[in-house]
């Protein structure tokens, strides 16, 4: 049995990694696929880091700092799975680039690129349909997600393979990594039968 072709997809908060996973995994459904969200792996909130934001002191739970994820589970499962019986593994998550140990592993490593204006409207429509109001999301935006942002995930950036539209996606950049991944199985793995 042969490893899964693993493929990493990184990206800010809102910037279209989930979608960008449900599109991969729907064209690529002739291979046996699993996908592992970091989102999921979020640990108890009164276990995530509370800290102080840098513009106003302001005390919030930090849900975009490497502490707030239960890593050792996901790399466990991550793990795992590598040795299941599965064609391509994909994992997405903001800190897919960030841990040197994933990483390490990533046989393609994809970056879902967004202007954080856009991230932040996108972001202020999802978590106003969760129950959440304008002033929650935007002050937590503002005091704290977007400098997590900049330490941990935007320098994740330049260690991508591909970077990807995430304001703008085509077809063809879809396409274009389907195409990548048909040739990675046929080259690497022996096609979707090995």
């Amino acid at each position: 049995m042969k490893k899964p072709l693993l493929i990493g997809i990184a990206g800010g908060s809102a910037s279209g990694k989930t979608t960008f996973c449900g599109k991969l995994e729907k064209f690529l459904s002739n291979y046996t696929i699993k996908t592992l969200h970091m989102d999921d792996y979020f640990k108890p909130e009164k276990n995530r880091p509370y800290v102080e934001s840098p513009i106003n002191g302001k005390m919030y739970t930090d849900d975009n700092h490497p502490n707030s994820v239960n890593l050792l589970q996901f790399k466990k499962d991550l793990f795992h799975s590598l040795k299941d019986n599965y064609n391509i593994v994909i994992i997405e998550g903001l800190l897919t680039l960030w841990d040197k140990e994933i990483y390490s592993r990533l046989d393609l490593k994809l970056y879902i690129d967004c202007l954080s204006d856009e991230r932040i409207v996108r972001r202020l429509r999802r978590n106003m349909s969760w129950g959440l109001n304008f002033d929650e999301i935007s002050n937590v935006y503002l005091d704290m997600v977007r400098y997590r942002h900049d330490e941990f995930v935007e320098p994740t950036k330049w260690k991508a393979d591909i970077i990807l539209n995430g304001s703008s996606p085509s077809e063809n950049s879809l396409l274009a990594i389907i195409g990548l991944v048909e040739n990675k199985m046929k080259i690497f793995y022996g096609g979707k039968n090995a």
